[in-house]
């Protein structure tokens, strides 16, 4: 596995610290619980035990599922765990898995989040889209899911997030996504002020809803009927039909802009609204007015939840970082407050005032900053919210007997918790960082198989022309760069004129469309101005004369070229040149070996190796003589001596002797004692 030292720092190496200690919610015991102490629900079966604020209740918790009618019990006033990415973005959507196993989030940057349900830990992350996720919704048949951006791009996503389509479903950024009880069309709203109805097989777009005068910011599909909710950006919230295209309704009931609109999952008879003026309202389809006022937000209301199991419970979210909850059979009304009166309680329900309701809970400091979205867990015991302070929190009910959660600093303030002593500044500090290098570290193990390439800035290249290896990033000009050393040569000319003796020809596709006759490059990438440094430096001896002894150019100001360049290379400045006359060059090398040397007459190739065919072609210039033995001609002469290409005479060293090193090596002691 490759050393990546951005997702695996220093910190990390070693053997494995203990892991900190987790918040873990585990659904599973209450729900095996209930199953087996589970009875019918006669109408008037003597009803179990209630449940008392001790902690010896606890083994005897029950899901919500199992008592539909006490919703009090479900309210999530206890944080459970803040979940932070390495990269922090704004979170804007934050969705349950329908198994409820996994929680997605969708942040500013575009990407997909996903947290475990039960440790809270980091699971996975992805790049989904260019530009900042919106809303994102799951099929009733829990096998799709549907995200849209900033962009008005709508993307279908199977459960192993591999995404099989997308469509420009609007020219500016969608507000709102919501599919139909069938899964056989989807809505969608977006900033262009209109609605559009798509079949979801073939991604057509069917119909379009006009009649908003804004910007369109929710949209929602009933939960049984044709029937869908839009709320926009000119107070108006209106309902359609979608099988015709034709506005039912609308409704006046608030006078600012409205943020969020959704029908009740349960049955369906509510719809709930909420706006920038601080409120929440409660719509009855049946009377087409609004039955409940709800109060308590300080600032605008942005975002709410319906619980998926009471259909009496609804949670909000300001735009001040808090979060409200609401019983709407309860009014909860303040100290002061003047009780009122449901519409369902007076003579005339048609004409009756609003009932007004207050949070049965409030955490008013539940995010530093905005709520942008809410969402319950399946199951109903455990609420998510996404803030933009780039924390994702997980909320559920307090345990029987537990009151230490009403002085955290989620309700009283962090300044109140320091103060009380329940919060520690320090400790929290040391807390989070251990949480974040926790998920840094769980990141690192969740990107192992995504095959990131490794970051190289070394340009050097010791590869041939165009050679790129699996699995690397590749360069523009086609050559491979993404291996430390090893980056990308420029092609060789095509031009036969200016290529050296013997150089192998361009293949057919670069020789059409050549490089108009530039110099290629020298063997082995080697750098003209480098070797200049070290020659001049004294750590390579200057190159050695032409085989004629003196310049071939005689009559020409350009310095004659070296052996293995070719003749019109031009040499970089300063480049030292041995004078015509031969001065100045390294001495000849010394005499051949007297004959019966072992070196004396060694033949090119050495003995074990096959001879090289006639028309052998060389990368690069061979080596003086080679191409006379590969013809069959007589190129070693008598006395180590070799007979060049240009018919002159160049002596060579002697080779070194493996008997004559062996004896040496004895006359030191070594190599004495036989095996």
């Amino acid at each position: 596995m490759d050393h990546r030292p951005e997702y695996h720092p220093s910190h990390y190496d070693g053997p494995p610290r203990p892991r900190p200690k987790r918040a873990v919610t585990d659904y599973g015991a209450t729900t095996v619980q209930w199953m087996r102490n589970r009875k019918p629900r006669y109408k008037h079966a003597v009803l179990p035990e209630v449940e008392r604020p001790s902690a010896s209740y606890i083994v005897d918790m029950e899901p919500p599922s199992a008592r539909f009618t006490n919703a009090a019990e479900s309210i999530p006033a206890k944080a459970l765990h803040s979940s932070l990415n390495k990269v922090k973005h704004p979170i804007n959507v934050v969705k349950w898995t329908p198994e409820g196993r996994r929680l997605l989030t969708g942040s500013t940057s575009g990407e997909f989040t996903l947290w475990n349900g039960m440790g809270f830990n980091f699971d996975t992350i992805m790049q989904a889209h260019e530009s900042a996720i919106r809303c994102v919704a799951y099929t009733h048949t829990d096998d799709w899911l549907l995200s849209a951006d900033q962009t008005g791009i709508i993307k279908y996503w199977q459960t192993n997030f591999n995404n099989v389509k997308e469509i420009q479903a609007h020219s500016e950024a969608i507000r709102g996504l919501a599919i139909a009880p069938t899964d056989s069309k989807f809505v969608t709203c977006a900033d262009d002020t209109t609605l559009k109805i798509w079949d979801f097989a073939s991604s057509a777009e069917e119909s379009t809803l006009t009649g908003h005068g804004w910007e369109v910011k929710s949209v929602d599909w009933h939960p049984q009927k044709g029937l869908l909710v839009s709320g926009s950006k000119d107070h108006q919230v209106k309902l359609w039909d979608p099988r015709t295209g034709r506005c039912l309704t609308t409704l006046h009931g608030h006078k600012n802009p409205i943020s969020k609109t959704m029908f009740e999952p349960v049955l369906g008879n509510l719809m709930a609204t909420c706006a920038r003026d601080h409120t929440a309202r409660i719509f009855d389809l049946r009377m087409m007015r609004d039955v409940l006022l709800l109060r308590g937000h300080e600032k605008d209301v942005i975002t709410m939840a319906w619980h998926p199991k009471h259909k009496n419970l609804l949670s909000t979210g300001g735009v001040d970082g808090s979060i409200m909850h609401y019983l709407l059979d309860e009014e909860n009304p303040p100290a002061g407050a003047t009780p009122s009166l449901s519409p369902y309680d007076s003579p005339d329900p048609q004409n009756a005032p609003s009932q007004t309701i207050y949070p049965a809970h409030s955490i008013q400091y539940a995010h530093d900053f905005t709520v942008w979205t809410l969402d319950w867990h399946p199951l109903g015991h455990i609420l998510a919210s996404g803030s933009n302070d780039r924390v994702t929190r997980f909320w559920t009910r307090p345990r029987p007997g537990d009151t230490s959660f009403m002085n955290d600093k989620y309700h009283i303030g962090q300044a109140a918790a320091e103060a009380q002593g329940t919060y520690d500044r320090g400790q929290h500090r040391r807390q989070i960082r251990e949480e974040e290098e926790q998920e840094a570290e769980d990141e690192a193990e969740g990107l192992v198989d995504q095959k990131l390439p490794a970051k190289s800035s070394v340009p050097a290249s010791l590869l041939p022309p165009g050679l790129t290896l699996p699995g690397l990033n590749t360069a523009a000009d086609g050559t491979s760069s993404a291996l430390p050393g090893i980056g990308g040569a420029p092609l060789p000319s095509s031009n036969s004129s200016t290529l050296p003796l013997n150089f192998p020809p361009a293949p057919p596709h670069l020789a059409a469309g050549g490089s108009n006759g530039a110099v290629p490059p020298p063997p082995f990438g080697m750098d003209p101005s480098r070797l200049a440094q070290l020659i001049a430096s004294g750590a390579l001896p200057p190159p050695p004369l032409p085989p004629s002894g003196g310049p071939p150019h005689a009559n020409s100001s350009t310095p004659a070229p070296f052996p293995g360049f070719p003749a019109n290379m031009q040499l970089p400045p300063n480049f030292p040149v041995p004078p015509p006359n031969g001065a100045g060059h390294p001495p000849p090398p010394p005499p051949p070996p007297p004959p019966g040397h072992p070196g004396h007459g060694m033949p090119f190739p050495p003995p074990g190796f096959p001879p090289l065919p006639p028309n052998a072609n060389f990368p690069f210039p061979p080596p003086p003589g080679v191409l006379q033995q590969a013809a069959g001609g007589n190129g070693a002469a008598a006395g180590g001596t070799e007979i060049g290409p240009d018919g002159n005479v160049r002596r060579r060293g002697p080779l070194p002797s493996q008997q004559d090193s062996l004896k040496a090596e004895m006359r030191r002691g070594n190599y004495r004692t036989k095996r």
